[in-house]
């Protein structure tokens, strides 16, 4: 029994690993049946580290806190690195998903997350400490924080575009 006891520790220790974790939206959805209609929940979740790594997740259940759980996994399993260069990203980009549109522009130090909604919930959980943003098209939080997402993702650093094209980048 005490073995059982310490392990139900150890997956307490492991959840709180130094890892953000903010809830974007959670939806309730119905299905009609013979006997009426099924409550259940969906669950958005970001979490990410605040040094360049985030994940994003949706879980679906029958109570919102086991919804939020199931997205909270999700989001940790789903974790990608992004490119940084300093407290803002490294260049112009565009992310899209489905109908929703964002436009991530580099700002300079001190500007803070110019962004709304879930836009502004992924990049603070990423780390990105000053930024532009332009949702355009959907504000679907979903739509939104994916696209979010699929933006930061495609950003590339000056090392990494060097190293793609076999170029040594010249220090001035």
């Amino acid at each position: 029994m005490a073995e059982n006891r310490d392990r139900r520790n150890d997956n307490r220790r492991e959840e709180n690993d130094g890892l953000e974790k903010k809830l974007i939206a959670v939806n309730r959805v119905s299905k009609t049946v013979k006997g009426g209609r099924n409550m259940r929940f969906s669950a958005l979740v970001v979490v990410g580290d605040g040094q360049g790594k985030v994940g994003l997740g949706m879980g679906k259940a029958a109570e919102v806190s086991e919804a939020i759980e199931k997205a909270s996994k999700l989001a940790k399993r789903n974790m990608v690195s992004i490119s940084l260069k300093e407290n803002t990203i490294p260049h112009a980009t565009t992310g899209k998903y489905g109908r929703g549109q964002v436009l991530l522009l580099p700002a300079e130090q001190g500007t803070g997350v110019i962004a709304g909604g879930a836009v502004r919930i992924v990049l603070e959980v990423a780390g990105v400490k000053d930024i532009r943003t332009k949702s355009l098209g959907s504000n679907n939080p979903i739509n939104s924080a994916k696209a979010t997402m699929q933006g930061l993702m495609s950003l590339r650093n000056a090392d990494e575009i060097a190293r793609l094209r076999g170029v040594d980048i010249a220090t001035d």
